[in-house]
């Protein structure tokens, strides 16, 4: 599978970094794992996303098998999950598969 240049790619060690610290744009956490269907559905709708909202909004991806850590600090029960941080902390949570069209709309509610 293609990765876009434009999502970054999350661990443990990295999150607080990319993710906490970051005083940029609104960030957008893929919680996903490669066995998982629904995050497979997803993947092309947040690498679309990422083109269209460019610098007003970085995406990344954290792979919850690889980086239990992180995902149990989050309470990640499902998959896929999608959390947005504004200045470092958590200001929405999007479980499960949705649209392109409902993402834009939470996203912009959000932003």
């Amino acid at each position: 599978m293609a990765v876009d240049n434009k999502i970054g790619h999350l661990s443990d060690t990295n999150f607080t970094s990319e993710v906490l610290s970051y005083a940029g744009a609104p960030v957008l956490v893929d919680f996903w794992a490669a066995w998982c269907g629904p995050c497979r559905m997803l993947a092309p709708i947040v690498e679309e996303l990422a083109g269209e909202y460019g610098e007003k909004l970085k995406v990344t991806k954290l792979d919850v098998d690889e980086n239990p850590v992180t995902a149990g600090k989050y309470g990640i029960m499902s998959i896929p999950t999608l959390l947005v941080f504004k200045g470092g902390q958590p200001v929405e949570k999007i479980v499960g598969y949705r649209t392109k069209r409902e993402l834009k709309q939470i996203l912009d509610k959000v932003m």
